[in-house]
């Protein structure tokens, strides 16, 4: 009997030192679309990679002329003549390549101008999600789209020190 009561009273004890955790979601491309800074970011972006993209049609119709003159005028040209215009037309066709890769690439103009135009507004977002979920107590925020994942968490529940050290021993 004694020892049931010590029972109850540990699982007492435990569950009342246990608080649930504050969990919430929202969806973060519904909140960035909702802004005007973001809407005009957006349409600057667009219009940039349409310029871009129209350059690029641009250049690979000039090379889709150079061909066809070629193609038509083949018979009549010398051998340093057919090599000098197939020169011409794999260079011009590497030179597209570049821009595209250029402007549209990993690392491309592109990319950098929506770094430049949209990361603030971004950040703006995370810190207002992060400065809400601190005021009403939220332990985890996550994006309901899945886009971004976890938005904010409680430093208290991050237990990476904890995993670091129990790997150096």
């Amino acid at each position: 009997m004694k020892q049931l009561a010590l029972v109850f009273a540990f699982v007492g004890l435990t569950v009342a030192g246990v608080q649930a955790q504050r969990i919430a979601c929202v969806d973060i491309t519904s909140i960035l679309e909702g802004l005007d800074e973001y809407k005009a970011a957006q349409t600057e972006l667009d219009a940039k990679a349409a310029q871009w993209k129209q350059q690029i049609d641009q250049k690979r119709d000039e090379i889709r002329g150079l061909y066809n003159k070629y193609q038509s005028e083949l018979v009549l040209l010398s051998d340093d003549a057919k090599l000098q215009r197939e020169n011409e037309i794999m260079k011009k066709e590497q030179e597209m390549r570049e821009f595209q890769k250029q402007k549209f690439g990993p690392d491309g103009a592109l990319f950098k101008k929506r770094q430049e135009l949209v990361r603030p507004i971004q950040d703006k977002v995370y810190a207002a999600i992060e400065a809400y979920a601190e005021r009403k107590g939220y332990d985890f925020i996550f994006d309901k789209g899945g886009n971004a994942g976890m938005l904010f968490t409680n430093p208290k529940y991050d237990k990476t020190s904890d995993i670091r050290e129990s790997l150096s021993k």
